[in-house]
């Protein structure tokens, strides 16, 4: 039986600014073969589009409880979304 394809938009509060936080996720997603994008949050969060197979989606969303080492993870809240437009995975600018 094939992996259905999920579309979630996460937002992950604590200390996850300045700890290379996206730049991890960048890495992690793109290792998954997930679609969509990671940026800051002014508001000091950062918020992620995963779009891809819903085992690979699942999986990146539980490594956003831990994150990359200097990071501390207080929340992970998540959302369905629609899929990003384009392909690949890409780090964008705060908003």
């Amino acid at each position: 039986m094939a992996d259905s394809f999920l579309s979630v938009r996460v937002r992950i509060v604590g200390r996850v600014q300045g700890v290379w936080y996206r730049g991890w996720t960048v890495d992690q997603a793109t290792a998954r073969g997930l679609d969509g994008w990671v940026r800051n949050r002014r508001d000091g969060s950062v918020e992620a589009l995963f779009h891809g197979p819903s085992s690979a989606v699942a999986a990146m969303v539980e490594a956003c409880r831990r994150g990359p080492p200097a990071a501390r993870v207080e929340a992970v809240t998540q959302m369905p979304a629609d899929p990003p437009a384009g392909r690949g995975f890409q780090q964008l600018h705060t908003d």
